[in-house]
């Protein structure tokens, strides 16, 4: 798979996607992070990418001919729709979740765009798939929020975690049971003494119970969501 970050600071990711999982993901030559430099596409021998917003307001916005160009030359002109996403992080998108993870972990080609500046011209619609947005929150761009998209998604590629690992964690369906470790008694808390039994069958059918429980405290949403998918 290869993900594609279109972006005026490519110097952010510099630390980011050398260590732990995008790591591993790159070096078994599974995932192929690519950056693109926005201003590589600026206008004129200043490379000018952004100008005044018509109507006045705060801030610069990013020009649509120079993000429609960067977006066509990084796009790959033999990859079907089904097989390429072109993605603009925004607060206009529909919030990030562990089911567009895996769904983007299916694609052969990521494209994701990053804002900046007060905004991008409306018209940049007109050349993306879709818009994403990590939550009701406002971040400087989309570079952090590309940062965590891309590490959702290249650990769900298959092969560079074990397999049957990510089937179990919180947000593949509902939160995941809790973990314990050493030592088994630390001040007055211990730890369950089901998952000490070596009963995994009844280890097994305590975290199932645990673990829909704690969903239904706290995240109820996903218990919804996961019916009305199964037409329950």
């Amino acid at each position: 798979m290869k993900i594609s970050i279109l972006t005026l600071f490519p110097e952010m990711f510099s630390g980011p996607f050398d260590h732990s999982i995008v790591k591993k993901a790159k070096e078994k030559k599974l995932v192929d992070v690519n950056f693109v430099n926005i201003r590589d596409f600026g206008v004129g021998p200043h490379k000018i990418v952004d100008d005044k917003s018509y109507g006045g307001g705060h801030g610069m916005i990013l020009r649509v001919d120079v993000l429609e160009k960067a977006i066509t030359q990084t796009k790959n002109k033999n990859l079907g729709i089904l097989e390429q996403k072109v993605v603009l992080l925004s607060p206009h998108g529909k919030t990030f979740n562990q089911r567009k993870a895996l769904e983007f972990a299916s694609l052969k080609h990521l494209i994701l765009v990053c804002g900046h500046y007060e905004g991008i011209d409306e018209r940049i619609k007109k050349f993306i798939d879709e818009e994403l947005s990590i939550g009701d929150f406002i971040v400087t761009g989309g570079e952090i929020p590309a940062m965590l998209v891309t590490d959702a998604v290249a650990r769900l590629v298959k092969g560079v975690l074990k397999e049957g690992v990510t089937s179990t964690e919180s947000f593949s369906e509902i939160l995941e049971y809790p973990q314990y470790t050493k030592p088994n008694n630390y001040k007055t808390l211990a730890v369950p003494s089901i998952l000490l039994s070596g009963n995994h069958e009844k280890i097994k059918s305590w975290r199932d119970k645990i673990s829909h429980r704690t969903t239904e405290k706290l995240r109820p949403d996903l218990l919804r969501s996961n019916r009305s998918l199964l037409g329950r």
